[in-house]
């Protein structure tokens, strides 16, 4: 998460630990600044460990912006 917001600017919306020792990180922002801080959050977490997956969602849905998190003010 720290590689992320201070690689792109995006806002760090949330973390979920989802079991096993995953981890997911949720951020908001420009597509582009979303995809940088994503590039900058797997290298970071590539280093320290094993990463799963990586997926960024642009414009998404109406109903799955529902059950997204809010950008925090």
């Amino acid at each position: 998460a720290d590689a992320m917001v201070k690689a792109a600017n995006v806002t760090l919306i949330g973390k979920e630990m989802i079991g096993g020792g995953l981890v997911t990180v949720m951020v908001r922002g420009d597509v582009g600044a979303v995809k940088a801080a994503t590039d900058a959050g797997a290298a970071a977490a590539k280093n320290v460990g094993e990463l799963v997956s990586v997926h960024v969602i642009p414009r998404p849905h109406s109903e799955v912006e529902n059950i997204l998190p809010p950008a925090k003010a």
